[in-house]
């Protein structure tokens, strides 16, 4: 009966087709895990590969997914940066590897002739005959196919794409598109991200660029938000960033809105500019607007530039430069006074000597002796007073500054009717400096102090001239005093009349640089100067600077009292 049941089977053919089925079934499951396993590779490709992931890790993940349907042991990446083409990633690597880094040459290169002809090579080593630059490298490593493709993005070949397999294996028409496909992906992920950091170095550098702009740059958007700063501004305003932006920008430059030249851009979506003080400091603002494309104004790019130095610079220009005029005028008045100077100073001598001193004519020749001697001792010390020569430092006392500039000042104090008490110490310990710069300063101390007189009548008008020793900041230091008890100041301006071309004179009669400079020159020796003063009551300027071999005293010192 088995027999008979078996004999049925193979004349109908049962047996044969079950087996056959089970094959057929079996061998299309594979298929399927196959396009599964390379789906999933694709995927890997797409779905782990972005700008923090390393290449090398990725190649080991491709790498552990295709050895479980191919036999492939090794993957390469080459890039062309510049028309060179390096290889930037080999996985596995070894010391038989061909190092990364490594630029292949034009004509004898699998690598390099892929790049060229833009197409798949398939090539077996044994069947080679014409050497190649790769060629000992894969011999070493037991080669026996290389299977290398470009990567290709919008029509540019960016590399090449390689696989190394110990074996030579007869990949299906399919298999090969897989490759083909793999490639693709990987072109396409390399591309985006070398674009995408060319845009984050393109953004760091503007960053980098942005921070570190010595002035001070803020980004406003509307309702005075502050949005980015750079570090300017942080050492300018010595607040931590995120203090600052908790501040409006009005709030932080403490200015008027009505007044602002912020306000104003977003009001007339122009660039305005305005000079302003800022932590008694002169500042020029200017305000960008920026509109995006539907040409609305979204933010406001404000630049501000601390120019109070430049501006310093300028006004001791200037000055220089009505020195120099002075100078040459001076030149010009001494050569032609001279002359007739000597005469009068001569002739005078000779009458003096020949004329009894009881005569009356005696006493009218001892004045007109005298008062030339006063005309030639005025002409000396204007010329030494406007001298242009380089100005020296070297050891030189107060007290003479001040004597000099009172033979030039002098008459004119005391003419307006001034009385003028003089208090020098006559222990004052030298200073190192220029003795012609200190008297610049004296002079214009002792003209403000004058000009103080001449808004208003006053019934007794008085400058006070001291010379003194003191301690200031810990350190020893000569001081000159020069009051008045003229107009005096108001607080507000106080503030500002060391700022350059500020001045509260008439046009004709101040031009706002004579503090400004007297204070330029108190800093390059060292010192300072110090204002106290107080409205309706007069004005004191202490001119302190280190004695001679001292320390430099700090930055320039403002201040205002109500005790005189």
């Amino acid at each position: 009966m088995t027999n008979k049941v078996e004999m049925i089977d193979l004349l109908t053919g049962v047996k044969s087709s079950k087996k056959s089925y089970y094959t057929e079934l079996k061998k299309t499951v594979l298929e399927l895990q196959k396009k599964n396993m390379q789906l999933e590779i694709i995927n890997e490709v797409t779905k782990s590969f972005n700008i923090d992931t390393d290449m090398g890790v990725m190649l080991q993940n491709i790498l552990l997914k295709l050895n479980q349907i191919f036999l492939i042991d090794r993957l390469y990446v080459a890039t062309l940066e510049r028309d060179e083409l390096i290889l930037t990633h080999v996985y596995p690597e070894n010391e038989l590897t061909l190092p990364r880094l490594t630029y292949f040459p034009n004509g004898n290169s699998l690598f390099r002739t892929v790049l060229e002809i833009k197409e798949p090579i398939i090539k077996t080593l044994e069947d080679s005959e014409v050497p190649f630059f790769e060629q000992s490298s894969l011999k070493q490593l037991g080669a026996q196919t290389m299977i290398l493709y470009p990567l290709v993005c919008k029509g540019r070949v960016i590399g090449v794409f390689s696989l190394e397999s110990k074996h030579q294996t007869n990949y299906q028409q399919e298999d090969y598109a897989f490759f083909q496909q793999l490639t693709d992906q990987l072109a396409t992920c390399i591309e985006n991200a070398r674009l995408y950091n060319s845009v984050l170095n393109g953004k760091k550098q503007w960053e980098e660029t942005f921070r570190s702009v010595s002035s001070m740059i803020f980004v406003i958007h509307h309702k005075e938000t502050i949005s980015l700063i750079n570090d300017a501004v942080k050492q300018f305003f010595n607040l931590e960033e995120q203090v600052i932006y908790q501040h409006t920008f009005h709030q932080l430059v403490e200015i008027d809105s009505q007044i602002s030249p912020l306000t104003e851009a977003f009001q007339t979506r122009q660039v305005t500019t305005k000079q302003i003080k800022i932590r008694n400091r002169i500042c020029e603002i200017i305000c960008y607007p920026s509109f995006n494309e539907g040409n609305e104004l979204t933010e406001v790019i404000v630049y501000i530039n601390d120019v109070t130095e430049k501006l310093q610079i300028e006004a001791q220009l200037i000055h220089s430069g009505k020195l120099a005029a002075i100078g040459e005028m001076a030149a010009g008045v001494a050569h032609e006074l001279n002359n007739p100077l000597t005469a009068v100073l001569g002739n005078s001598q000779l009458l003096l000597r020949t004329t009894s001193k009881e005569k009356t004519e005696y006493q009218l020749l001892q004045d007109i002796h005298q008062c030339g001697i006063r005309c030639k001792h005025i002409i000396r010390s204007l010329l030494t007073f406007s001298r242009q020569d380089e100005y020296v430092f070297q050891e030189c006392s107060l007290n003479k500054a001040v004597e000099q500039v009172l033979h030039l000042i002098r008459y004119q104090i005391e003419k307006q009717n001034i009385k003028l008490n003089l208090h020098l110490d006559e222990t004052l310990p030298t200073i190192n400096g220029s003795l012609q710069q200190i008297e610049q300063i004296a002079i214009n101390l002792l003209l403000n102090a004058k000009q103080a007189f001449e808004e208003d009548d006053f019934s007794a008008k008085t400058i006070l001239v001291e010379t003194y020793e003191d301690i200031y900041n810990d350190r020893e230091s000569v001081c000159l005093s020069i009051s008045d008890n003229g107009t005096g100041m108001e607080k507000s301006i106080i503030q500002d009349i060391f700022n350059p071309f500020f001045t509260t004179k008439k046009a004709i009669k101040g031009s706002g640089l004579g503090l400004s400079v007297s204070l330029g020159i108190a800093k390059s020796h060292g010192g300072t100067i110090e204002v106290i003063s107080e409205l309706g009551k007069g004005s004191k300027f202490i001119l302190i600077l280190p004695k001679k071999g001292g320390e430099s005293l700090y930055e320039v010192q403002t201040s205002n009292t109500n005790n005189r």
